[in-house]
């Protein structure tokens, strides 16, 4: 199973966002888990943790930085998420998951 990160302001909006978004990849066959975490514990989590992929929110892009040179640090890849791509609607919830699909290492 792949695991993705989303890091957000509070972890709120994001924690939505990766739940529908787990959701639909499973219900599309796909072997993918998301969660999400506030931007103050996300460095500490591209550090220590065993996630594939990272999303920067649109709300914690003056972050993405910083975090893009911790995950260059860990190997591991950091990419901000275009605001389409973070609407709880089904729309949103696709690109979410093309973003996904399209960023996560093999």
């Amino acid at each position: 199973m792949k695991k993705v990160l989303i890091i957000c302001a509070a972890g709120m909006s994001s924690s939505m966002m990766a739940a529908k978004t787990t959701q639909w990849f499973e219900e599309n066959g796909k072997d993918i888990f998301m969660d999400a975490v506030s931007a103050t514990e996300g460095q500490k989590m591209i550090e220590n943790s065993d996630f594939d992929l990272f999303l920067v929110s649109p709300q914690t892009k003056m972050y993405y930085a910083k975090l893009k040179a911790a995950g260059e640090r860990a190997g591991k890849p950091v990419v901000e998420i275009p605001p389409q791509a973070y609407v709880p609607i089904p729309s949103g919830i696709e690109k979410m998951a093309d973003l996904v699909m399209n960023e996560l290492p093999s």
